[in-house]
């Protein structure tokens, strides 16, 4: 029996939280659902618990945290990350993907 299961769709949620939201939480989202990726679902989140690091953007199933992320910058993950596969190394959140 072979597995032809393809890999787990992308999720990407963006918290949409008090702190988030005043650093521009919905703009970002509303970025994300300007530009639909196939396979990938956007959806708001209440608070990830990065308070003060926002706006937050949790890529699932890669558990790949965003911190800081602006709405300016959602062509670029979506073309690197979720296009390619590839992390946005400047845009990772250092407290879960330290640079050392």
């Amino acid at each position: 029996m072979t597995n032809d299961q393809p890999s787990s769709p992308k999720c990407v949620r963006v918290c949409q939280n008090r702190t988030c939201k005043k650093q521009g939480a919905a703009k970002v989202l509303e970025a994300f659902a300007a530009l639909p990726v196939p396979d990938v679902t956007v959806s708001a989140t209440s608070c990830l618990g990065q308070c003060g690091n926002g706006p937050i953007v949790l890529i699932l199933p890669d558990m790949v945290w965003y911190s800081g992320v602006q709405a300016s910058e959602v062509p670029l993950l979506i073309k690197q990350h979720l296009l390619s596969g590839k992390r946005v190394k400047q845009m990772l959140y250092y407290r879960f993907h330290p640079q050392g």
